[in-house]
């Protein structure tokens, strides 16, 4: 299907807007996923918070110009499907990653992260990243640690100077 020089603008400034505020971007090949997978891989797009789109390479060049993955540029060749984490860095390469067990005809071509271009296999590194809730449970575990100790340590020292809290109630009830 074509598109007019409007709609291929509309597409263009769809996907810049996008590109803008995106922590991450996945391109990936996808010739011979069937339309079931494609399905799939669009509804968990939607519940993860990727944008996922099959773009002409030359639109998601123009798109992509002015931002932090303007990098992938010059190699963006053959049909890719463009999926870009909007949320948080890793969900655009989990759902790739996760797509691809299921279908052996798609594979992450480029990856990229802060303006910085990543061979495919980085695509690993990006879906292994903690998501929000997980970077919090461990922040939290973090700033627990040291009250934690300062507790163990304050009983610790209570056990060491005969008894704890209970020495004290004794030495009152005996006066």
């Amino acid at each position: 299907m074509a598109l007019n020089l409007s709609q291929k603008q509309d597409v263009v400034a769809e996907v810049a807007e996008v590109a803008a505020k995106a922590h991450s971007l996945v391109a990936a090949e996808y010739a011979g996923t069937t339309v079931s997978q494609m399905t799939a891989m669009r509804k968990q797009a939607r519940e993860t918070g990727v944008f996922l789109k099959v773009v002409k390479n030359t639109l998601a060049a123009r798109a992509v110009a002015g931002t932090e993955f303007e990098v992938v540029k010059d190699v963006l060749t053959g049909p890719l499907l463009y999926a870009f984490s909007l949320e948080e860095p890793g969900a655009a390469g989990r759902l790739i990653k996760e797509a691809s067990k299921g279908n052996d005809k798609l594979k992450a071509k480029v990856v990229s992260v802060e303006g910085k271009l990543l061979p495919a296999a980085h695509v690993e590194v990006l879906a292994s990243l903690p998501t929000r809730e997980q970077a919090l449970s461990m922040l939290a575990r973090v700033l627990a640690e040291p009250a934690s100790m300062f507790a163990r340590a304050v009983k610790a020292v209570a056990d060491k100077q005969g008894g704890g809290e209970a020495a004290p109630a004794e030495a009152a009830a005996e006066a």
